[in-house]
């Protein structure tokens, strides 16, 4: 499938669910959000179908976020259902980890191919102060498990946020030792027109990656040792996104960077998004949806099929620098 700009759209991100374990500040108040009706959320059949339709359209890769995935009532047979539908070559999960110690073991079994963990600090007390609930120590130990039980790659992504005075040096270290691979992520404002944002944060405590790279340069020459260097091809870890990769000498894993404001990669966006009660959104910066809930209960394949050609028949060129969504990331899907 190509839209109206050329671009091979082949990669699907479908929320499973708008709830999560933690609470943290930039995406949900202390009491969490409005949650979304049983009647309204997909059920997994739904997910199933809808999946199996995009692939015959074109979709061949996956993407499973949240709200955290992991709470997902049956997400282990539902990965299971997806891997076996035809002309999915990947399936990929973006979770805080929390659960993933106990649950890696079957998610690989399962057909999982890929972890991405998020992770904004390396500090416990700011961790617990970022999420309200969560514990370093729980991410750590799922990080240990997914690279136990063979996902490849694992990737940890870190927002970068000037206030929270992020030691990203240590960050980028954990790629030396162990095949992980770290990306800062410039923080965006998503969901800021939700009123769901509780940080304090602004325009002002956004740093390019640029300047991270900069940062994470000039902590290594203080400490003698080497500077990043640009990743060859053949040591980027598989994805189907934009991060630009480098590594540190004779490293096992990369240090990436993904900078959607100060270096839009909208050319090549190859991806639509499925929220949690079956909107499909042809950009994570537009409020524009096509309605697939209805004609998953209502409609037949063509009519499934149909949304996802309007769809990609909308897609923009690019954001256009807007900021702000009336849905926070929690129900957009991470």
């Amino acid at each position: 499938m190509k839209d109206s700009f050329g671009r091979n759209i082949n990669y699907m991100r479908i929320s499973l669910t708008d709830r999560c374990n933690l609470r943290c500040i930039y995406c949900m108040p202390p009491e969490g959000i409005p949650k979304m009706s049983h009647v309204d959320i997909l059920r997994n059949e739904e997910i199933v179908r809808i999946t199996r339709v995009a692939a015959d359209l074109g979709i061949s890769h996956i993407r499973l976020t949240g709200g955290e995935p992991l709470v997902r009532k049956g997400v282990i047979g539902l990965i299971d259902d997806i891997h076996a539908i035809e002309g999915i070559e990947n399936i990929s999960l973006t979770t805080n980890a929390i659960l993933l110690l106990q649950m890696a073991k079957d998610l690989k079994e399962a057909g999982l191919d890929r972890v991405n963990i998020s992770l904004d600090t390396l500090d416990p007390v700011q961790f617990t102060e970022i999420t309200r609930l969560g514990k370093l120590e729980c991410v750590l130990n799922g990080i240990d498990a997914a690279l136990e039980v063979g996902f490849d790659p694992v990737k940890i992504n870190a927002v970068t946020v000037r206030r929270l005075n992020q030691d990203f040096l240590s960050f980028a270290l954990m790629s030396v030792d162990r095949p992980l691979h770290m990306r800062f992520i410039e923080y965006m404002p998503v969901g800021a027109s939700s009123g769901y944002d509780n940080s304090g944060w602004g325009p002002e405590d956004v740093i390019s990656s640029e300047e991270v790279r900069d940062a994470i340069n000039a902590s290594a020459r203080a400490k003698g040792l080497p500077e990043l260097e640009e990743a060859r091809d053949d040591e980027k870890p598989l994805g189907y996104g934009p991060a630009k990769y480098y590594r540190f000498p004779n490293a096992l894993g990369t240090v990436g960077f993904i900078s959607p404001l100060s270096k839009h990669f909208c050319n090549e966006c190859n991806r639509l998004r499925l929220t949690a009660d079956g909107k499909l959104r042809p950009c994570l910066f537009s409020d524009v949806e096509y309605d697939l809930h209805e004609a998953v209960r209502s409609g037949s394949d063509a009519d499934i099929a149909g949304v996802f050609y309007t769809a990609i028949g909308a897609k923009p060129d690019e954001h256009h620098d807007k900021v702000g969504t009336e849905r926070g990331m929690s129900a957009i899907g991470g």
